[in-house]
């Protein structure tokens, strides 16, 4: 069990051989900030086949275990909110589980920006459980200290700060999908760097040298979902060499990955605006890690982001799809 500081989401995995490979005595334990999504997490791991049991104080948790046959995985929820709930506490609990129910739950925590967390109470007109009477600002920081050690203890880290429940869903069934076929489960992402990095990302590649259709008149309010623009991309003298240098480094990393157990990865192209060229070259990785065998996903993060004047229909409907 690692002790230092767990990376942003989806950049950790279970070791290879832990209770991720067990799906019939699989536990999962879902903590984290409040705000990030534990119930939304729970109803998506429900989704999935497991029996998804929230806020039961700690004490009855090894009870539990030991009365109740484990003919499905179970995904247990705590945070601030449940009964006994402490840091300490449920490290505690989560031991006397591995020693007692012979296989270690895997912890999943949570998280979320401050700005983020801030706005979802407002907009659900929520109270910090940590808040009282104060800004919810301070309850999120004084938690953010209460649960820090569960953190640094965590199997996988999941930032949600941009993340959509359905998004959330991916994440966890690439995962902890029950009926997952072996090997690594892959997800291409295009992004706008305007917008900032996408937090899930494992590689980066950055395709802002490119012709830019932005500059053309026909093509600005389109996107690399287009015939026109992919053909506008298609036709800048460095793509084949560019697009063969990234398949190149992908395609033996993918077998070393799986060897050290990951079970996820995210490769994320980005461009200016996130419309144009990363949304074509994500559209063609996908393509060609498809043709592959590899069971992929594809998701553009920032077409039709709200408040873009030029936000697209088409675009919205193919915001992500699968390739498997």
């Amino acid at each position: 069990m690692t002790t230092t500081a767990a990376p942003p989401a989806e950049h950790r995995t279970p070791a290879s051989g832990s209770a991720v490979t067990a799906s019939a005595s699989r536990v999962l334990v879902v903590t984290g900030i409040s705000g990030a999504g534990r119930a939304t997490a729970l109803k998506a791991l429900e989704d999935l086949g497991y029996e998804a049991v929230d806020n039961l104080p700690l004490s009855l948790v090894p009870a539990l275990m030991g009365h109740r046959p484990l003919k499905a995985p179970l995904a247990l929820g705590a945070d601030v909110r449940t009964r006994d709930f402490g840091a300490s506490a449920l490290a505690d609990t989560l031991d006397r589980m591995a020693v007692e129910g012979g296989a270690r739950p895997l912890v999943v925590f949570l998280d979320c920006d401050d700005a983020h967390l801030v706005q979802r109470f407002t907009e659900t007109r929520r109270r910090h459980p940590l808040a009282a009477d104060r800004p919810v600002i301070d309850g999120i920081r004084l938690e953010r200290q209460y649960v820090s050690p569960l953190r640094e203890r965590a199997d996988l880290v999941i930032d949600t700060s941009e993340l959509s429940p359905a998004d959330l869903k991916r994440v966890l069934t690439g995962h902890f999908a029950l009926d997952r076929s072996p090997g690594i489960a892959l997800s291409v992402l295009s992004f706008s760097y305007r917008h900032g990095l996408p937090r899930d990302a494992d590689i980066v590649f950055d395709a802002r040298f490119l012709r830019n259709p932005h500059y053309v008149a026909t093509l600005k309010p389109l996107t690399g979902l287009d015939p026109a623009v992919g053909a506008y991309i298609a036709a800048d003298e460095d793509l084949p060499d560019f697009f063969r240098h990234v398949t190149e480094l992908v395609q033996p990393l993918l077998p070393r990955f799986e060897r050290e157990g990951k079970s996820y990865l995210t490769i994320a192209i980005g461009c200016t605006g996130g419309r144009h060229r990363s949304v074509y070259l994500a559209e063609r990785l996908a393509a060609w890690l498809g043709e592959r065998g590899r069971g992929v996903s594809v998701r553009h993060r920032d077409i039709g982001r709200p408040g873009d004047p030029q936000r697209p229909e088409p675009a919205a409907e193919s915001s992500s799809k699968d390739r498997s």
